[in-house]
């Protein structure tokens, strides 16, 4: 059921990566966004893979929640390829039938961009969600775009509305199957029919769901209110974060994995 989805929740475990300074995540994050969408060749996806499940082993993921991490894309990336097997035109045939064509190519791109949005999700999950807390997230974005309060830009408000986002994925989620399982007993019918009559049953899903998360947001409104809370100004932390020389040594470690990653990739183009 949709409680089985894992993407935006928090994996409790005593690992390296959990206790890694999530300022350290957030920039190997964006280290492997660039070069999971530079890489083109079959050697650079294997080493790419083989980093990837390095880093569940060092977070201590199991295969069951690295399933459920990609499983809610796997239809979304079986579309991109579809779509780019039909569409490239480039290369050379390798099925033609009237206007159907495809070619190696075609092939070639439509596989890598499926699995770029695929390991896109597991970095985000391994490297972010998984392995840092909501609120730790939030210290460390606002901690990495604090320059950019002397130009007034609000980084603590964008923080944390980043990191309530984060949070409320799950709970979203859960909401959604409880509405779901509501409407299932009282007859409704979600997997049989024509697809605009499916489409038009999810409406009694989409209602109830708009009405709970407003709702829910005015309940979180009115709990910051109560508590006080007028943005980060004059504002401290409980526990403030801490880069160690472990820190720095894992930051390294996955950069110059991630640097050899792209080398690799362009010496083999």
């Amino acid at each position: 059921m949709l409680n089985d989805i894992s993407i935006g929740r928090y994996y409790r475990k005593d690992s390296i990566l959990h206790g890694t300074d999530p300022r350290v995540k957030a920039i190997l994050y964006i280290v492997y966004l660039v070069a999971i969408f530079i890489i083109r060749t079959p050697v650079a996806l294997a080493v790419l893979t083989a980093v990837t499940l390095l880093q569940a082993v060092m977070a201590k993921i199991t295969p069951r929640i690295m399933w459920l991490t990609v499983k809610p894309v796997l239809p979304i990336a079986m579309f991109i390829l579809l779509i780019n097997i039909f569409t490239i035109r480039q290369g050379n045939p390798v099925f033609s039938w009237r206007i159907i064509r495809i070619t190696d190519y075609g092939a070639m791109r439509a596989v890598l961009t499926a699995l770029r949005l695929v390991f896109l999700i597991i970095s985000t999950s391994i490297l972010l969600t998984l392995t840092t807390t909501p609120l730790k997230i939030s210290d460390a974005l606002e901690s990495i775009f604090a320059p950019l309060k002397a130009i007034h830009i609000p980084v603590h408000e964008m923080a944390m509305m980043m990191s309530i986002a984060l949070r409320f994925i799950p709970t979203l989620v859960s909401e959604t199957d409880k509405i779901m399982k509501a409407q299932i007993s009282r007859g409704a019918d979600y997997d049989t029919g024509s697809f605009v009559s499916r489409v038009r049953g999810y409406i009694t899903v989409l209602i109830p769901l708009f009405v709970s998360s407003f709702k829910r947001a005015e309940e979180l409104a009115v709990a910051m209110d109560a508590r006080c809370y007028h943005g980060g100004d004059g504002r401290t932390k409980l526990n403030p974060l801490k880069i160690t020389s472990r820190d720095v040594l894992i930051g390294l470690f996955y950069g110059i994995l991630a640097i050899g990653l792209v080398v690799t990739d362009l010496s083999l183009r």
